[in-house]
């Protein structure tokens, strides 16, 4: 036998964007208490003027039908948010809705509007926020900034950032296979490759980190400084000619890092975190290898950075970084071996 639900209609709004754990437990409290939930999904112009990283709408929407699919005790219908409010200050069938400790008092501005309309006030369900392993509160801004995944998660492990580790033997054939879009171009003339790249980058990106002396330095004559750049004097195992040796001074910003080849360190790590935080340009001098860097650089980056990297005879790799390429950097970063 079914409970009778407390009920009759839940309104719930919000962005939605990243779905994560937050989202779930704010549609389960809904759908648990009431019979149906109407969920109020901000459109694209109102979620753009947060962040232009923000997901499309039916994306977002795509992502909460999935969720519902799921959950087979929902009845969920879902309508674009053109406001603030929506439809709540005037809603007739509603009788609660859902919030967290930020939104309580937007829904009790929504119970004084429907006072002055004659209706009766909706009951507030508040629904405490997940904290995610820094101890923070769990958002879609903190996915965006590349900090947490979607269930507050770190990207990397404790191991990984204080032990160095060393590629497996399997990893080989896997890693010599671009992640992300080859750009081909004359080897002799880089800027070929580079310009297709650079123009193909959509309109709303990220900070631009290039990997190698020769992306570096292509860029630079090109007269663009990368936001980051990681250098070690060497392409294709051999030592630069001084007419090809990076200008560290076009950098606002020197670091050092410490990184053998086939391997991953904490020094490497820790000047990569530094650099993304940084708001100057920043050149990292690695003393070895930086070959194996993008798998760090993407773990730790914001969604929308574009990482740059030379593929040797080819041209070069683009790849932006997102939850999906997150999630592949970490599960070939977990089977590396600690050193």
């Amino acid at each position: 036998m079914v409970a009778t639900k407390q009920y009759k209609c839940c309104l719930v709004g919000g962005t939605f964007d990243r779905f994560h754990s937050g989202h779930s437990l704010l549609l389960s409290a809904a759908t648990g208490k009431s019979s149906r939930v109407e969920v109020h999904v901000t459109i694209d112009d109102m979620a753009s003027m947060k962040s232009p990283f923000i997901e499309d709408y039916e994306t977002r929407v795509e992502h909460i039908l999935d969720w519902a699919s799921k959950n087979l005790d929902s009845n969920i219908q879902i309508y674009p948010l053109n406001d603030k409010f929506g439809p709540a200050p005037s809603h007739k069938e509603a009788d609660c809705i859902v919030a967290t400790e930020e939104t309580i008092h937007n829904c009790e501005q929504i119970n004084n509007s429907r006072i002055e309309n004659n209706l009766p006030s909706l009951k507030i369900i508040n629904v405490s926020h997940i904290i995610d392993s820094y101890g923070e509160i769990l958002s879609s801004s903190r996915i965006r900034s590349g900090l947490v995944d979607r269930d507050g998660n770190p990207w990397l492990t404790d191991i990984q950032r204080k032990k160095i580790i060393k590629m497996a033997p399997i990893l080989d054939d896997e890693l010599k296979t671009p992640m992300g879009q080859i750009y081909s171009g004359p080897e002799d003339m880089p800027e070929v490759a580079m310009s297709s790249a650079l123009e193909s980058l959509p309109m709303k990106r990220g900070s631009i980190i290039a990997v190698g002396d020769v992306t570096v330095k292509t860029l630079l004559d090109m007269e663009i400084v990368p936001d980051i750049g990681l250098i070690d004097g060497m392409t294709k195992r051999t030592a630069l000619s001084e007419s090809d040796i990076v200008d560290m001074g076009r950098f606002d910003e020197l670091k050092q890092a410490s990184n053998p080849a086939g391997c991953l360190t904490p020094s490497l790590l820790d000047s990569i975190e530094e650099a993304i935080f940084s708001q100057n340009s920043v050149v990292i001098n690695v003393d070895g290898e930086e070959d194996l860097a993008p798998l760090y650089i993407h773990c730790l980056a914001p969604i929308g950075s574009v990482i740059l990297y030379g593929q040797p005879n080819v041209g070069v790799v683009s790849q932006i970084t997102t939850l999906a390429v997150k999630e592949r950097c970490r599960e070939l970063l977990s089977m590396f071996e600690v050193k």
